[in-house]
């Protein structure tokens, strides 16, 4: 948010697809260092004391995405747009008790609405075995959720390397189990890589992606019902 906006705006626009003027209105980007990849923009045009709930709205967006709706965990890969907001002619009405409670509802109600996804974290895992303890190596990855991604015989050695993606989740008592497979011939090696979907919609119950997001909010100690839009919609009588 230091840089120049119009400057970063075309590098958006010629990188990202960007819109380039939209990219000159980014509000904010979220928390460092996880909840950085979200964005608020002002698609709004023409709207009185905008200027004066901005400061609220974004304390808003930072607690929502540094703690997101289905299970408290950071969100990653979102942009709010704001298109429109009808904001109280009296400056008492504008304030942080009344702004940040509504953006929030409205952030997670949004959440909500988009068809979230939950994400996990990925191993790249480096493997070196010998050639003949290699179906080791591929039983223990197929029960421990892992892909295959690069396999390479080291030239003059009976050795071969396997490079593959490990779901964090997956990596506890992995080392254990590769050992026991190869009879503790095969050495790994771990480092983060990414971050995948999870298989499964978590708003459907018997999915993984479900079952995943309950054990967590039971485990944080929070409601063991799925959220609904409802729970952030404020009727107005």
């Amino acid at each position: 948010m230091s840089q120049d906006m119009k400057t970063f705006g075309t590098k958006l626009a010629d990188e990202y697809k960007w819109d380039a003027a939209e990219a000159r209105k980014i509000w904010t980007f979220g928390c460092a260092p996880d909840a950085t990849p979200n964005v608020v923009v002002d698609m709004t045009k023409g709207v009185q004391f905008l200027n004066q709930i901005k400061d609220h709205v974004v304390g808003a967006f930072m607690q929502v995405t540094s703690s997101g709706v289905l299970c408290e965990e950071v969100m990653r890969g979102i942009r709010y747009n704001i298109e429109d907001v009808k904001i109280h002619s009296d400056s008492p009405h504008r304030g942080a008790g009344q702004i940040i409670p509504c953006a929030s509802s409205v952030f997670y109600a949004c959440q909500l609405a988009s068809g979230p996804k939950l994400l996990e974290p990925l191993y790249l895992v480096d493997i070196t075995v010998p050639r003949q303890a290699i179906n080791g190596v591929f039983a223990t990855l197929n029960q421990k959720r892992g892909q295959v991604e690069k396999i390479e015989e080291r030239s003059g050695t009976p050795l071969t390397q396997i490079q593959a993606f490990l779901p964090v989740l997956e990596s506890f008592g992995f080392t254990e189990l590769l050992r026991k497979h190869t009879a503790g011939q095969a050495f790994p090696q771990m480092k983060f890589s990414h971050w995948q979907p999870i298989n499964g919609d978590p708003m459907e119950k018997g999915t993984q992606a479900y079952e995943i997001m309950m054990s967590v909010r039971k485990r944080k100690g929070l409601k063991e019902e799925i959220p609904i839009f409802n729970d952030y919609y404020d009727k107005i009588n």
